[in-house]
């Protein structure tokens, strides 16, 4: 068996902005930066047999490239036993869309649907009891959190792992996305910091 999902790798300066936020929670295990991705959808526990059936579904998918923003902390679970820790990506239609059709693939080759509402984020954190204390002013110093954009060309066929200090995820398949930049040019930088007019696009 294997445990696959779909999702985005984060360009190294995105990915070091969001390094900058670890620490101040006692009791958090927070993810590796090298880690961090955006899931797109997630496909749980498969036989390696139908590794091959889902690649060759992903790859019949045309979508375009798109600007990725990240904007603001917050968490999941009860308020009173919070359970993880991200930020959210401002709201994208083109990320919208590109879940749906991967969703719609993957249904097509007998998978079921996503039932659940699509909240794309970068998880930054597991939260223990302990963690909660100084969860709610950490998440109120970092709610104008902001990265991006960044440009995304493309997605990835994820296996994932676990060991004795975390999950470890690997891309196994790499998709460009139409109009991605050419091998070796240089997009546009990134900007990361408080921005007053932010959006939480993962509510």
């Amino acid at each position: 068996m294997i445990r696959l999902f779909v999702g985005l790798e984060l360009p190294a300066e995105m990915r070091t902005w969001l390094s900058l936020l670890r620490g101040g929670v006692p009791g958090a295990r927070w993810v590796e930066p090298e880690n961090y991705h955006v899931t797109i959808r997630f496909i749980g526990e498969v036989d390696e047999g139908r590794f091959d059936d889902i690649a060759a579904a992903l790859s019949r998918i045309h979508a375009s490239a798109f600007d990725l923003t990240l904007a603001s902390v917050s968490t999941f679970g009860k308020e009173s036993m919070p359970h993880t820790l991200w930020v959210g990506v401002r709201r994208n239609e083109v990320l919208q869309a590109l879940h749906a059709k991967v969703d719609r693939a993957l249904v097509n080759i007998g998978f079921e649907p996503d039932g659940r509402k699509y909240a794309p984020h970068v998880t930054l954190a597991r939260l223990k009891i302990a963690a909660t204390m100084r969860l709610g002013s950490f998440v109120a110093a970092n709610s104008l959190f902001r990265a991006g954009p960044a440009r995304i060309d493309g997605f990835a066929l994820f296996s994932s792992f676990l060991s004795r200090s975390g999950a470890i995820y690997r891309p196994e398949v790499r998709y460009s996305l139409a109009g991605a930049a050419p091998e070796g040019e240089v997009g546009e930088g990134l900007e990361a910091g408080l921005d007053d007019g932010v959006e939480d696009g993962a509510a």
